[in-house]
């Protein structure tokens, strides 16, 4: 049963969980999975990036569901707005700092809201998500 938690499964369920709405540890997950040595290390980065953007799609998502039920003025203040306002002038590229702890979850939120297109967001978000697992991994091997 542990090995199932521990394993390549537990480490992309980690990874999904981790970029929902929901907290998650998944940096821990691999860096303690890269250290211990049983995995192929670029099939880690892969698998926890995979989940990763997966779980960021998803909020995404769920930003693009809100957007059909409620308008922007509707639910933000005007200094709110603002910040969507810049997200929109920098387009799909903003959604490359995904990773960020706290602000990365409202980032795909606001591109799903924003409607930004589907398979640049989830490459951009991708491209973001392994630079992170990978200096994570380099810094355990």
């Amino acid at each position: 049963m542990q090995e199932t938690l521990t394993g390549l499964p537990g480490l992309f369920f980690s990874a999904f969980i981790s970029s929902t709405i929901a907290p998650g540890g998944s940096e821990a997950v691999l860096a303690y999975m890269v250290s211990q040595r049983h995995f192929d290390v670029q099939e880690l980065v892969i698998i926890a990036a995979i989940g990763n953007t997966l779980g960021a799609m998803t909020t995404w998502g769920l930003g693009m569901l809100t957007a059909k039920k409620f308008s922007v003025p509707a639910l933000l203040p005007e200094k709110k707005q603002n910040a969507l306002n810049i997200i929109k002038r920098r387009g799909i590229w903003v959604l490359f700092f995904s990773w960020l702890p706290i602000i990365g979850d409202a980032l795909c939120f606001a591109g799903g809201w924003l409607k930004l297109p589907i398979l640049p967001a989830f490459l951009v978000i991708l491209l973001g998500k392994l630079g992170r697992y990978a200096v994570i991994a380099w810094i355990f091997v």
